[in-house]
């Protein structure tokens, strides 16, 4: 494959790292001046338990980059989508696409900016860290998994996933991106949730008293997929099925359950908005993961009461309005158990 990385940091980086060692003519675009600055001179670094190794891999800032791809990944946070999408544009090749190696629901950003036919999905479930300029911790596998927004199979996705597999060889194609990504939005809720605190994910989502929390959440998104007659994905034991009302009373304990075990597995402890909270000290995603499912759930008509909350909560940590703990989180769980 050659591809153009837009974004180095977390996934991007340890995406990019993995298909250059593999062969792949990978080219690295970042924001990030310093960050392209180590990866010129000393290359791009991976760290962590499952793989240490050092790349040489083409970095630029978006400034000065040149050239066209066919295949554009687009891997920056999702409030950063649309500006990059739109600086990426000059560089998408006539018949090239753009994949969205993003959280979120971004597909939706980049086909307004590029085309819905130009516009490919994926699903990464796996843990990053971005931790100094040139270094990514690589903490913890999961799903990876990519598909036409319209849910083709096209020669296009199989190639792209075909190459991934240098990265995971449990990379797969899915008729049903959206499915995973919907599921990942309802996951990406509680983690969210866990972020108001200083626990991890897996202590955090293993707390009796919060499971009914969690609970709420998903159901919350859940219900706003439906209305938009997706049907969501199960991935790393996290099963939208076990959060319906219709499930057995014990399947959304279970599979809270695999949450934790899941997460357990993994050197990455705390998600990556707990870290823009806590270390990086800057605005998270949430209004581009979880506002978007609110004014999504307006416009078919479903309440999201306490997603809205958990919005609020998020920047009253960003503005330095409430502490990360315990107590921050109550105030979202009092909804649920007023």
């Amino acid at each position: 494959m050659r591809c153009l990385f837009w974004g180095g940091g977390a996934i991007g980086g340890t995406l990019a790292a993995y298909l250059a060692r593999a062969g792949h003519a990978v080219t690295v675009v970042d924001t990030v001046r310093e960050h392209v600055a180590a990866i010129d001179d000393t290359g791009l670094q991976i760290v962590g338990p499952i793989s240490t190794f050092t790349v040489r891999v083409p970095a630029f800032t978006p400034d000065t980059l040149r050239g066209e791809w066919d295949s554009i990944v687009l891997a920056t946070k999702a409030h950063h989508t649309q500006s990059a999408a739109r600086a990426l544009l000059p560089h998408l090749s006539a018949n090239g696409c753009v994949i969205s190696a993003q959280n979120g629901l971004n597909e939706l950003a980049i086909a307004d900016v590029i085309g819905a036919e130009r516009t490919v999905g994926a699903f990464v479930n796996f843990g990053a860290d971005y931790m100094e300029p040139g270094v990514i911790h690589y903490g913890g596998r999961g799903a990876v998994v990519v598909g036409e927004i319209d849910g083709r199979i096209t020669p296009r996705v199989s190639t792209i996933r075909d190459g991934w597999l240098d990265f995971d060889e449990g990379a797969i194609v899915t008729t049903n991106i959206w499915g995973y990504l919907w599921g990942k939005e309802a996951y990406g809720a509680m983690l969210f949730a866990t972020a108001l605190t200083n626990e991890s994910i897996a202590d955090a989502i293993a707390m009796p008293e919060y499971r009914s929390l969690y609970t709420a959440l998903a159901q919350e998104i859940l219900a706003v997929a439906n209305a938009r007659g997706v049907t969501p994905e199960s991935f790393d034991g996290f099963d939208p099925s076990s959060f319906l009302s219709s499930a057995a009373p014990d399947a959304a304990a279970r599979s809270l359950d695999d949450l934790v075990t899941h997460n357990r597995r993994s050197a990455k402890t705390h998600s990556g908005i707990w870290r823009d909270l806590a270390v990086r000290k800057r605005p998270t995603e949430v209004d581009a993961q979880l506002g978007i499912v609110v004014t999504l759930g307006h416009e078919a008509g479903v309440d999201t009461p306490l997603t809205e909350r958990l919005v609020q909560l998020i920047h009253d940590v960003e503005n330095g309005v409430r502490p990360q703990s315990l107590e921050t989180l109550n105030e979202l769980a009092g909804m649920v158990h007023a």
